[in-house]
């Protein structure tokens, strides 16, 4: 499963999300959404956008934890 952590780099850069939002072109609430994990994906033009304006990396923003019931390698599409 993927984590977002963009809660903790906005906290470590003292910035709101509603600041976050309007630099980077997006509504709050789709960055709320990106915010919880409810998103199936994310573009890489917006994750261009977050990592500039949060001078981070990707890295710093999602995470990943394997699954409590990881698919079979065979099983996978």
């Amino acid at each position: 499963m993927i984590i977002v952590n963009l809660d903790v780099m906005l906290a470590k850069r003292k910035m709101r999300s509603k600041e976050l939002a309007e630099r980077i072109g997006l509504t709050e609430a789709n960055l709320s959404l990106l915010k919880s994990g409810k998103v199936k994906g994310v573009r890489f033009d917006t994750l261009n956008k977050i990592c500039e304006v949060l001078h981070c990396q990707p890295g710093d923003l999602l995470e990943h934890r394997p699954d409590q019931n990881p698919v079979p390698i065979s099983s996978a599409a």
